[in-house]
C-alpha cells in the first residue's frame, strides 16, 4: 500500500460539507471543529496505536483543560519539525515512499491537532509570528493531495467566520498573512490538480471554496485581489465543465455572485474571459426546462444576480447584446419558466440607462414588443417556486418601458408609441391603473410616515438626515419609485403627436377626480432624487428631459 492509499484510509473524516450522502441538502451548516481523525495502516504496530489512544484520551482532558500560549507554541513546532522532517526524507529518498511514509503520516497527525487552535481565535498570532501560515501554505503544493486536502480543511476551519469575529485582532493577524502569501493563488493552483470523481478531493475543492467565502465576507474589499489572481477564470472553467449538477457548481456560483458584487474591476476581467457567454450558455439549460431541485434554482438564481451585476458595465452590454443575450432572455420570457422573472430583471439591467441604446433598439428588432406588453397588460401572480411579487414583476416591466421610451429613436420609437394607441388605448388604461393603485400606496404610506414624525417632535427627538432617509427609503419601499416611473411613461407617451393618448390621460384623472398636478409633483420629486451612483453628465441631462416633460405637461 503506497502513502497516497494509506491517507485515504480514513473511516472517520468528521462532520463534511453534505456531498453525496446529503442529496437533498447540498449546503448543510459548516462541519464542527475538531477535524478528522487519519487512522494509520495497522503495520505500524504501538506508535501508532498510541497515538491513536493518546488523542482519544485527551479529547475529555481538552474539554477541561483551556489550551495556553506554550501549548499552542510546543504544537506548531512539533508541526515544523514533522513538516521539515518530511521535506528532507522526500528531496533524499524520491523514489522510494517506503522511507517518507511514515513523516508523511506523522505530518497529517500533527495537521488534524492543529485543528482546536480554530477554537482559540485570540492565538492567531502564534500562528504568524512562529511562521506557521507560510508553511501551511507552502504545503498546499505538497506532493501528495491528501496532505493538501488536510491543509485546506485546517484553513477553513481556521477562517470560519464565525470564529474570525470572535476576536478581530487575531482575524486581522490572520487574514493579513494569508493574503501575504498570496492565498488565493495558491488555493487556485492546487484547485487545478484535484479529481473531483474522488470523494476526498471533491471535499477539498467545497472546502477551498468556503475559505475564499470566509475572507471576502470578512474583507470584502479583497474580492478584485481574488479574482485577479486565477480564481475567477478557474471559476468560469468549472462552471462550464461537462459534468453532473453538484454541490460544488452550486458553491462556484455563489462565490462568482459574491466577487462580481460592486466590483467593476471583476466585472471587467469577467468580460474579457468571455464569461458572459460562460454565464449566457449555462442559463440557455434553463430557457425550456425548470431546474429540477430547489439547489439547481439556487445556482440558476445566482447566475442570474452575476449576470445582472455584470451588466452595470458597460463594455458588457456590448457583450451581452453581441452573445445575443436579448433573444435568449425574450424567449425565457415567452417560455413562461421559472427563469421569466429573472430574464425580466436582466433585461432591466441591460437597457436601464443611455448605455443601454443599442440594447433597447435590438429589442425591438426581435419583436421584444409583443413579449413585454403582454407582462404589462397583466401581472403574473406571486410566483411560489420564485418568490417574486407583483410589485417586484411591474417594477420591472414599468423600468424596461421607461428605458425604451428614453432611448429609442426613429422608427423604432414609432412602433413602441403606436401600441399604446391600439385596442381603444387599452395599455393606456393599463398605465393609468397602476398610477392610482401605487399613487394611494404611497399616500398610505405617507401618512404613517407623517404621524411618526409628529410623535417624534411631539418626544423631543430630533429628526436628523439619518431618519429622514430611512422614512424614504420606506416610501420607495411602498412603491414610491414604481410611481415615479409611471409617471414618467404617462408623460412620455403624452409628449408625441398622438393626441388620444394624452385625451384619454386627461379623461382618466378628471374621472377619478386628480389633476395633472399630482404627477408633476412626483416627477419633480423624481428628477431630484437622482445622481446615487450615476454620473454627472447622465444626472444632468435626465433631468433636463425631465424638465422638457414637465413643461409638456
Amino acid at each position: 500500500m503506497d502513502v497516497g492509499e494509506l491517507l485515504r484510509y480514513q473511516p472517520d473524516r468528521g462532520t463534511k460539507r453534505g456531498r453525496d450522502d446529503e442529496p437533498e441538502d447540498l449546503r448543510p451548516p459548516r462541519k464542527e471543529r475538531g477535524g478528522r481523525n487519519w487512522h494509520r495502516d495497522e503495520e505500524r504496530g504501538p506508535t501508532a496505536e498510541e497515538d491513536r489512544n493518546a488523542l482519544d484520551d485527551g479529547d475529555d482532558e481538552e474539554e477541561n483543560e483551556t489550551l495556553d500560549e506554550g501549548a499552542v507554541k510546543r504544537m506548531i513546532l512539533n508541526f515544523e519539525k514533522r513538516s521539515y522532517k518530511n521535506q528532507e526524507l522526500r528531496i533524499k529518498f524520491p523514489d522510494n515512499p517506503e522511507k517518507f511514509m511514515e513523516s508523511e503520516l506523522d505530518l497529517n497527525d500533527i495537521i488534524q491537532e492543529m485543528h482546536v487552535i480554530a477554537t482559540i481565535p485570540d492565538l492567531y498570532h502564534l500562528l504568524v509570528e512562529l511562521n506557521a501560515v507560510q508553511s501551511l501554505l507552502g504545503l498546499l503544493s505538497h506532493e501528495n493531495t491528501d496532505v493538501c486536502i488536510a491543509v485546506v480543511d485546517l484553513l477553513q476551519e481556521l477562517t470560519d467566520i464565525d470564529t474570525l469575529h470572535e476576536s478581530e485582532e487575531g482575524a486581522q493577524v490572520l487574514i493579513d498573512a494569508l493574503l501575504e502569501g498570496q492565498v488565493v493563488a495558491l488555493l487556485v493552483q492546487n484547485l487545478e490538480r484535484l479529481d473531483e470523481s474522488t470523494k476526498e478531493e471533491a471535499d477539498g475543492v467545497h472546502n477551498t471554496l468556503a475559505i475564499t467565502e470566509n475572507m471576502t465576507e470578512f474583507r470584502p474589499e479583497i474580492c478584485s485581489d481574488a479574482a485577479q489572481q486565477g480564481l475567477l477564470h478557474w471559476l468560469l472553467k468549472r462552471l462550464k465543465a461537462k459534468m453532473p449538477f453538484d454541490a460544488n457548481k452550486l458553491y462556484c456560483s455563489e462565490i462568482l455572485a459574491i466577487l462580481l458584487q460592486n466590483n467593476d474591476d471583476t466585472r471587467e476581467l469577467l468580460g474579457e474571459l468571455d464569461g458572459i457567454d460562460v454565464l449566457l450558455q449555462q442559463l440557455s439549460v434553463f430557457k425550456r426546462h425548470d431546474p429540477g431541485t430547489a439547489e439547481e434554482q439556487e445556482m440558476m438564481e445566482n447566475l442570474f444576480d452575476a449576470l445582472c451585476s455584470c451588466l452595470m458595465l458597460s463594455s458588457n452590454r456590448d457583450r451581452f447584446l453581441k452573445g445575443e443575450g436579448l433573444q435568449l432572455m425574450n424567449l425565457m420570457l415567452r417560455e413562461k419558466k421559472m427563469s421569466r422573472c429573472s430574464a425580466l430583471r436582466v433585461l432591466d439591467h441591460a437597457m436601464i440607462g443611455p448605455e443601454g441604446t443599442d440594447n433597447c433598439h435590438k429589442f425591438v428588432d426581435i419583436l421584444g414588443l409583443r413579449t413585454i406588453f403582454p407582462l404589462f397588460m397583466k401581472s403574473p401572480k406571486k410566483a411560489k417556486k420564485t418568490g417574486v411579487s407583483e410589485k417586484e414583476h411591474e417594477e420591472h416591466v414599468c423600468s424596461i418601458l421607461a428605458s425604451l421610451l428614453r432611448n429609442l429613436r426613429g422608427q423604432q420609437r414609432t412602433r413602441l408609441l403606436s401600441k399604446f394607441t391600439e385596442s381603444d388605448c387599452e395599455k393606456v388604461d393599463r398605465l393609468m391603473e397602476l398610477y392610482f393603485k401605487y399613487l394611494e400606496a404611497v399616500r398610505v404610506a405617507d401618512k404613517k410616515i407623517e404621524g411618526e414624525k409628529h410623535d417624534m417632535v411631539r418626544r423631543g427627538e430630533i429628526l436628523d438626515d439619518d431618519v429622514e432617509e430611512e422614512f424614504y427609503l420606506r416610501r420607495l419601499d411602498a412603491g414610491l419609485f414604481l410611481l415615479q416611473l409611471l409617471c414618467y411613461v404617462t408623460a412620455e407617451i403624452c409628449n408625441n403627436n398622438l393626441p388620444q393618448i394624452r385625451q384619454r390621460v386627461l379623461q382618466i384623472l378628471n374621472m377619478r377626480g386628480s389633476s395633472v398636478k399630482i404627477m408633476r409633483h412626483i416627477l419633480k420629486e423624481y428628477s431630484e432624487s437622482i445622481g446615487d451612483g450615476k454620473s454627472e453628465e447622465f444626472r444632468e441631462s435626465e433631468q433636463k428631459r425631465i424638465q422638457e416633460l414637465l413643461e409638456t405637461l
